[in-house]
């Protein structure tokens, strides 16, 4: 249905924690999905740097192209944003990349979600404190007066020990257990020789059984004051919480996720499976909209970033002071005070594939959640690559996407040509070769983490 019309802007304060500002905007213009089945949106975010599409797909007009009434609403965390697209009261939101396929299995919250767009590739690190880091120090490798990086949690391992000695617990946070903060600082940890913890539901689900590292949730904005005052000793988090750190003086990002694994997924923009069948015009004009979203972000090697920083500083979207967020959107990104290193790709967006949602990515977190007990029996390589169909929809995007290249809005050659599985990939920090056709051989690889038929059972792992 082709609108046309005058463009309303409508700014709404709210008196809720969770939504701090609401913005709502419509209108219409040529290209335009025909007969959308619902025009006023809700979607949702949680103040992050990677929530950018939602935010540059509304105040660029990509949504008002598209004839759509959309609402933007901050939660106030992870668990809030899952509940609330369940029940209905949102049409969509940003979710963290493996949540899609944590209710699908029914860890937590079961449900049936499915997500047709990614939000991009890396955007997180791991910060440990001060006191952490002076203890980390002596152990990683140095030039020219710098630490080497990626650094490896090797150096971390002698300080969980000290801590475990001295009768102290070392607790590090995470956003939410079936998130990509959780599954990374698990990885990289057990890279490092040091046991994450695992999970046995439905009896445990705290993740910490066997673990030399207590993890835990804590909401994203809250990290930085959380390791302040000691609760934790670091935490895996997106951006701007890790520079917060380093603004503030009290920590030190270690790792970055593009150095962990090279353009790792990160969030996706996820719907209920009912919703996307109940609105199928309506969905492929949203993934329309983000897909622009998305080459703008990345459009002539970042040229729009500076605009994207000062529209994600507002109040409303992430709120994070204009440098902070610089520090890491602008193709550099800082460890250390005064260490300031080049990272082109630490937040992309669209190039490389980073919007595309790929099956491939779903393989990867689905062997993870097994790996650490969340999928808690001994599932066939097929199982993966079904599961990972149910909830993966690159069929909705590459539809959107031909619908961009006939408007002229997007070039061919800017999407994957080649949209099979990707062949065994050994990006990681510990160079364990993935291949999806044979999670279970993947798994296999690891020294620390479920595989083969083994459980977990009275907190030990069994075979």
């Amino acid at each position: 249905m082709k609108k046309t019309g005058t463009i309303l802007k409508k700014r709404v304060t709210a008196l809720s924690a969770a939504a701090a500002v609401m913005t709502f905007i419509y209108a219409s213009s040529a290209g335009a999905v025909a007969d959308l089945e619902k025009e006023n949106l809700k979607f949702s975010f949680i103040k992050l740097t990677d929530m950018a599409p939602l935010a540059v797909a509304f105040e660029k007009g990509f949504f008002e192209d598209e004839g759509l009434y959309v609402q933007l609403e901050a939660q106030a965390n992870w668990k809030v944003v899952m509940d609330r697209v369940v029940s209905g009261e949102l049409d969509g939101s940003h979710m963290l990349a493996p949540a899609p396929l944590g209710a699908t299995i029914g860890f937590g919250t079961q449900a049936d979600i499915v997500t047709a767009f990614s939000m991009g590739f890396n955007g997180n690190a791991i910060t440990v404190s001060n006191e952490v880091w002076k203890l980390m120090k002596p152990a990683v490798p140095m030039e020219g007066g710098k630490p080497v990086h990626p650094i490896k949690a090797d150096a971390l391992k002698p300080v969980v020990e000290k801590f475990k000695s001295e009768g102290k617990p070392f607790n590090m946070a995470m956003t939410f257990p079936i998130g990509s903060h959780n599954i990374k600082l698990r990885y990289w940890l057990a890279a490092g020789g040091i046991k994450p913890g695992f999970y046995a539901p439905p009896q445990d689900t705290s993740g910490q059984l066997d673990a030399d590292a207590m993890l835990s949730v804590t909401p994203p904005p809250q990290m930085p004051a959380t390791l302040e005052s000691g609760t934790i000793h670091g935490y895996c988090v997106g951006e701007p919480w890790n520079q917060q750190a380093v603004f503030k003086g009290i920590g030190i990002p270690v790792v970055t996720d593009d150095e962990l694994w090279r353009d790792t997924p990160e969030k996706v923009f996820g719907v209920t499976k009912a919703w996307a069948d109940k609105n199928p015009h309506t969905h492929l004009a949203v993934i329309k909209a983000l897909i622009r979203a998305a080459i703008w972000l990345d459009d002539e090697n970042n040229k729009n970033r500076k605009e994207a920083i000062e529209m994600l500083s507002q109040k409303q979207y992430v709120g994070a002071d204009y440098d902070v967020l610089a520090n890491s959107m602008n193709g550099t990104y800082e460890y250390e005070k005064g260490d300031i290193r080049t990272l082109p790709d630490f937040n992309t967006f669209f190039r490389n594939g980073a919007s595309y949602p790929s099956y491939g990515s779903a393989v990867w977190y689905l062997t993870q959640l097994r790996r650490w007990g969340m999928i808690s029996e001994f599932k066939p390589d097929a199982w993966y690559m079904e599961t990972a169909k149910k909830v993966y929809r690159p069929d909705i995007y590459l539809a959107a996407a031909k619908e961009l290249v006939a408007e002229g809005k997007a070039k061919a050659a800017d999407f994957p040509a080649d949209t099979r599985i990707k062949p065994s990939q050994d990006f990681f920090i510990d160079k364990i070769a993935f291949d999806a056709n044979k999670p279970n051989d993947y798994l296999d690889k690891f020294p620390i983490g479920l595989k083969g038929k083994q459980k977990v059972v009275g907190g030990k792992v069994v075979d």
